[in-house]
């Protein structure tokens, strides 16, 4: 055996009996153990969060910013971007194309997975038949740091090929405020104005952050106009 193998079969069973309360560095740790065979992965795990901040802010890592720390290869890059690859097509595969949007709780759900770890913003939309039931959710913008320009005509193009009658638009700030801006709320009011005029109703314009979401319609916006 080598000098690690006892570690790391200590660290496999503690991470099999709490999966859920296992800290991020170890998670990090037991990670690399696939893409580092040989080596005490301990140090690089330390080293990858001290560099970005967070476990989130290594696996938002672009490969070259990751490559950059001494100790990770091509392996363990591809090994990263594909755990957060996987993360996000679990989240939004969980979702369902079965569910009613009843609430603006079930919309935050189903969308949440399409904002998974975005660094830009961007802008999708949410396709209801008359029912309230899902028929799919589109992306249809994406933007720089700051700014998106919401496309009008893909968010009607989207609607009308999924024959929805209900469209609850939502986009993403990553100033990591929720709160609705000028601009917002502007669009808002010519998005419905628009979808109406094709026979589809704006239900709602949801905004999200990394850890929060908040809808227009909860918040009294459209009973107010």
């Amino acid at each position: 055996m080598g000098m690690h193998d006892g570690h790391r079969q200590r660290l496999k069973t503690e991470f099999l009996a709490r999966p859920d309360s296992f800290p991020d560095h170890k998670a990090l740790e037991l990670l690399l153990f696939y893409a580092n065979p040989r080596s005490d992965t301990n140090p690089l795990a330390h080293a990858l969060m001290d560099r970005f901040g967070s476990l989130a802010g290594v696996l938002d890592a672009s490969p070259a910013e990751l490559q950059k720390v001494p100790g990770v290869g091509e392996h363990a890059a591809v090994l990263l971007k594909c755990v957060k690859e996987l993360s996000g097509r679990y989240l939004a595969g969980r979702t369902g194309m079965d569910n009613i949007v009843d609430s603006s709780r079930t919309a935050f759900s189903v969308l949440r997975p399409y904002f998974f770890g975005a660094r830009n913003e961007r802008v999708c939309v949410l396709c209801m038949d008359g029912k309230r039931k899902l028929l799919g959710v589109r992306q249809v913008a994406e933007g720089n740091v700051n700014a998106v320009e919401v496309t009008t005509r893909l968010i009607v193009e989207a609607a009308l090929s999924l024959n929805a009658t209900g469209l609850i638009l939502a986009h993403n700030h990553v100033s990591g405020l929720a709160l609705p801006s000028p601009e917002d709320r502007a669009t808002t009011l010519h998005l419905r104005d628009v979808l109406s005029r094709v026979g589809v109703e704006l239900d709602d314009h949801i905004i999200f952050t990394d850890d929060d979401a908040v809808s227009l319609r909860d918040s009294g916006f459209f009973s107010s106009i």
